[in-house]
């Protein structure tokens, strides 16, 4: 498993915790992607990257996909937002 090698950023609030939820079910990337574009979403490793690392914005229907594939409330996944505002003013 590859470690990050960028910091977090704060486009948005779900990626370090799909990150965290994808690497606890045992999921690689590669993996994951291929099971969103199996839903229809078609994502390509940088951005899904992107959405990982809190670069980029996340779509309703990339949370929604998601928390499907990881079998979690989407709720789940805003975990710790009060941290991510409270660190981002």
């Amino acid at each position: 498993m590859k470690i990050r090698k960028k910091e977090y950023g704060n486009c948005n609030i779900v990626g370090k915790n799909i990150e965290r939820l994808r690497i606890e079910q045992g999921y690689k990337q590669k993996d994951f992607i291929s099971k969103m574009q199996i839903y229809g979403l078609d994502i390509n490793p940088t951005s899904y990257s992107k959405l990982e690392g809190q670069i980029r914005l996340a779509s309703d229907k990339e949370i929604y996909v998601i928390s499907q594939i990881l079998n979690v409330k989407m709720e789940e996944l805003f975990y710790d937002a009060d941290e991510f505002f409270k660190n981002n003013k």
